[in-house]
């Protein structure tokens, strides 16, 4: 902020310093304190912007992304809206690479901030030509003066977790914290802020989440990779292990079905009026498994990833929940 005047140089600098809320409807009999850590009040509405202005910024630091050039980048959505958004303030051209289940709504977004957006099929191998992330290093390869994210690889992703969220949960709870819940795609939010609260406080238990058919969840426990299927919950989960995903400040993970990670969603915006997406679902259902163990004197913090307006077409309409078997009537 302009220390002489109220306001914003540009919206790059309102990312972070996301509040925490606590819980009290859907945590009914349960006796620990559930805070939710809100990071879809980010400016380009989830926990991505984080990690994508952190990147990008390194990037122009490094000279591996110049003026005028080209940001490509395989994403499920939220990192592609991060990173059209700093394109738009800094005059970047943005390509994206998405997945065919992702919502319209995410794609239509994208376009709005004057990306090019090419969907690929989401039943692909990732090594196959067809997928989001060949097709994105295609891309790339053919594109001159370009900056390839590499959300997936780049160790910056943890860094810039380790660096703004995990210290600010630390803050924001004065140290007075003994779950850490969140999902894991990338698995960069949770390895960087798990990094840094375990180094504050090695007896934190810091718990995964993942979606049934996602390799994660069975890799942690067995260190072996499962065949992976298809799962209709976005922006958590993989079919590949990546680089990203540093499994060492992991205690435990959770599976968590689509169902159980859309209705959750939905009696979290019914009930504490918080309107957040499928992810977000899925780690508030782990949470509350987790905390109904808990005492009195325990607190849990649960990350909230992105907004539920990416999802209206989906699991906050009536119809696409009962047509895919998730509900079998009106909600309403």
């Amino acid at each position: 902020m302009n220390a002489s005047r109220m306001y914003y140089e540009d919206v790059s600098q309102l990312v972070g310093n996301t509040p925490l809320v606590k819980l009290k409807r859907v945590t009914q009999g349960i006796k620990a304190l559930v805070l939710a850590k809100l990071e879809f009040l980010n400016p380009g509405g989830s926990v991505k912007d984080r990690m994508a202005f952190y990147m990008l910024k390194e990037a122009e630091k490094s000279g591996q992304l110049k003026p005028g050039g080209t940001i490509v980048e395989a994403t499920s959505g939220n990192t592609g809206v991060a990173v059209a958004m700093y394109a738009a303030i800094r005059g970047y051209r943005a390509i994206f690479t998405i997945p065919d289940k992702m919502s319209k709504e995410k794609i239509d977004l994208l376009k709005a901030f004057g990306a090019e957006v090419i969907v690929t099929p989401t039943e692909v191998l990732p090594d196959s030509p067809q997928s989001y992330y060949e097709v994105a290093k295609r891309i790339h390869s053919e594109t001159p003066h370009s900056y390839f994210v590499g959300q997936y690889q780049s160790l910056k992703n943890p860094e810039a977790h380790y660096k703004t969220t995990g210290p600010e949960i630390w803050e924001q709870t004065e140290g007075i914290i003994d779950y850490l819940v969140g999902g894991v795609g990338t698995g960069g939010t949770m390895s960087g802020v798990c990094k840094f609260l375990k180094e504050k406080k090695p007896e934190i238990k810091t718990i995964a989440v993942d979606p049934v058919g996602s390799v994660f969840y069975d890799y942690f426990k067995t260190k072996k990779l499962i065949e992976p299927h298809v799962y209709m919950v976005e922006g958590i989960g993989e079919d590949m292990l990546v680089e990203t995903m540093q499994f060492d400040f992991i205690d435990d993970f959770v599976q968590v079905t689509d169902r159980d990670s859309f209705l959750t969603a939905r009696r979290l915006a019914r009930e504490e009026g918080i309107f957040a997406g499928g992810s977000s679902g899925a780690a508030l259902w782990a949470t509350l498994q987790i905390a109904k163990e808990l005492d009195d004197h325990e607190t849990v913090v649960v990350i909230l990833p992105d907004t539920g307006a990416r999802y209206l077409s989906k699991i906050y309409n009536d119809d696409w929940m009962k047509e895919k078997g998730f509900i079998l009537k009106d909600l309403s």
